[in-house]
């Protein structure tokens, strides 16, 4: 260990001195005034002025390169910015970018962090790569390298929606990266505000259900394809250990001596809701003890859950105490009420349909006998 040290140090310092006078340059604030936006000018500025060629520029990058593996990620961070403001070669830039993306996550700021992941994805979109799969391989490992991010950003579960849904994105995960669709899922469950994108997601969910498939996608499928609440019940189990064990979506936090799993709370209260509205559509008389099996709590925490439920959330429904049930209004019909609604006309349209064909074959038959 002593000789690696030794190896270590003579290699930074060496390529300290390599980068010493563009580093000298950038640290002097009014040089860096002079810098301008195209590129070509200040490179040729640069070497006409102070002498510093593309050699220094390249140690600038090794320098920064060098910076992170020995652990200083801020100056890494730095010196990966100020040299992207001087490369001219686009493999190099794009490979500093994500230099800089991983500074910005293992020193956890997470707003830059969530910047830098922006400008990367225009980076890959606009690039031209020598092959799609080059880019395919960008965007699937982009969409990795979030999952740090967004699970530790406040608003992260948006961010991660609004990129894996977005069509290019959502492709790479369908054709590389089957498995970024749990924590998709889990996004969707967990966001409240985002209920619009669900039909789409079970959709893909439903393409990919023969490549892919975890207790975190089948809760769904099995929620809004086959309407199996035994089924939901079962997977919901599965989806806390699923959870419990996953490195992003399993992070604990402790306050107070008490250890808590805050995703994991969220995602089962949330799809406790999504089980009882599901059923609500279905039926207008619910007992609160085959609910409570159904939402995986005892009877009397599932009697307070639907009632702060139907208080905060003012669902037209009552609970019936004596009776142990759940009852819903009738100002917004179940399934079955819709169907009948649905098919009352149909009759008539039949009726006026085939009036139509009988008219106009006799008007043909007419014609044609004169």
């Amino acid at each position: 260990m002593v000789d690696r040290r030794a190896e270590v140090v003579g290699r930074l310092k060496v390529l300290e001195e390599s980068a010493a006078p563009l580093i000298s340059f950038l640290q002097n604030p009014a040089l860096v005034q002079e810098l301008r936006s195209d590129q070509q000018y200040n490179l040729q500025m640069l070497q006409e002025r102070y002498q510093i060629g593309s050699d220094q520029i390249e140690a600038l990058y090794q320098y920064a390169k060098f910076q992170f593996e020995c652990g200083n990620y801020s100056g890494a961070s730095d010196y990966l910015y100020q040299y992207r403001t001087l490369c001219t070669n686009s493999e190099r830039s794009i490979s500093a970018l994500w230099g800089k993306l991983a500074c910005e996550i293992l020193m956890q700021n997470w707003d830059v962090a969530t910047e830098e992941v922006n400008r990367l994805k225009e980076t890959i979109d606009s690039k031209s790569f020598a092959s799609p799969l080059s880019q395919l391989q960008q965007r699937t490992w982009l969409m990795h390298w979030s999952l740090f991010i967004f699970f530790n950003h406040d608003n992260g579960k948006n961010g991660i929606i609004d990129l894996f849904f977005s069509e290019r994105y959502l492709n790479a995960i369908q054709t590389n990266a089957h498995h970024l669709l749990r924590y998709l899922v889990t996004a969707v469950i967990v966001n409240k505000r985002r209920r619009n994108v669900i039909k789409e997601l079970i959709k893909v969910i439903q393409q990919e259900r023969y490549t892919y498939s975890d207790p975190v996608t089948e809760f769904l499928e099995c929620l809004y394809v086959n309407y199996d609440f035994e089924g939901a019940q079962q997977k919901l189990r599965e989806c806390e250990e699923v959870i419990v064990s996953d490195f992003f979506l399993g992070k604990q936090l402790s306050e107070n001596g008490f250890v808590t799993i805050p995703l994991r709370d969220e995602f089962m209260e949330n799809a406790r809701l999504f089980i009882f509205e599901t059923y609500c559509r279905i039926h207008q008389c619910i007992d609160i003890g085959m609910l409570s099996q159904k939402l995986n709590m005892n009877y009397d925490d599932a009697a307070r859950w639907i009632a702060n439920l139907i208080r905060n959330a003012r669902l037209d429904a009552k609970i019936d105490s004596k009776m142990g049930t759940v009852v819903m209004g009738t100002q917004s019909p179940n399934i079955y009420e819709q169907i009948i609604e649905k098919t009352k006309v149909l009759g008539q349209r039949s009726y006026a349909l085939t009036s139509n064909l009988i008219l106009t074959s006799a008007a043909v038959t007419a014609s044609a006998a004169q």
